[in-house]
């Protein structure tokens, strides 16, 4: 039986000083780090002093770059392809997952992930399957790769989507393809769409995705 890999990055501990009462568990994109994405901290930290933000590596590196990772290589567009991927990296970040919910004590209703493109991806792969519910999925310009056994899952946290509409690498048909299946399969499930903005985060996706934060956990 192979050994999962270890996932680590960088982490921002509650403002207050004190022990964490919440979790933010952010997912970065394809060929980018834990680094990257934990600078979104600061646009949110203030409003949630008692929540402890992680933001880890990617299990793969990426080949010949740089502090570079992928959840899953993508030499392969082939949506089978991207289920394969999706669904072996699950097990890495649901490892990582339970572990950090048990090192702070903390349970899933008080756990959110945030995911930016790839990472959005494994936010979905994971967030909507995990029992008992986590307490909600903030997705930025990706797409939903697998569905398959979500019209029986158990959970059903509120989603928030938020693309540009000029984004040349996920197009933002991604985001309506995600919000009409989702929806029909009775999921919760909220959208925004950037105008002119490409395959990045604006400052209203930030402000939406706080407010979105701040209704979940609390």
């Amino acid at each position: 039986m192979s050994t999962l890999p270890t996932l680590n990055g960088p982490v921002q501990p509650p403002a207050s000083g004190g022990p964490p009462k919440s979790l933010v568990i952010l997912l970065h994109g394809y060929g980018s780090n834990g680094a990257d994405l934990i600078g979104l901290v600061p646009h949110w930290q203030h409003a949630f002093p008692d929540t402890l933000f992680i933001s880890p590596n990617a299990p793969q590196i990426l080949p010949g770059m740089f502090d570079a990772y992928q959840w899953w290589p993508i030499t392969n567009m082939d949506a089978q392809a991207r289920i394969n991927g999706a669904r072996e990296a699950a097990l890495a970040l649901n490892a990582f997952i339970d572990e950090q919910l048990a090192k702070y004590g903390l349970s899933e209703d008080k756990l959110a992930l945030v995911g930016f493109s790839q990472g959005t991806m494994m936010a979905l792969q994971v967030g909507l399957r995990r029992t008992p519910q986590v307490a909600g999925i903030l997705g930025y310009s990706g797409m939903l790769v697998d569905d398959t056994g979500l019209d029986i899952a158990k959970a059903n946290p509120p989603i928030l989507l938020v693309h540009g509409d000029a984004d040349p690498m996920v197009p933002v048909a991604a985001l309506h393809t995600a919000g009409v299946t989702l929806q029909g399969l009775g999921f919760q499930v909220g959208g925004h769409v950037s105008p002119g903005l490409g395959h990045s985060i604006d400052m209203d996706g930030l402000q939406m995705g706080g407010n979105f934060l701040h209704k979940v956990l609390g």
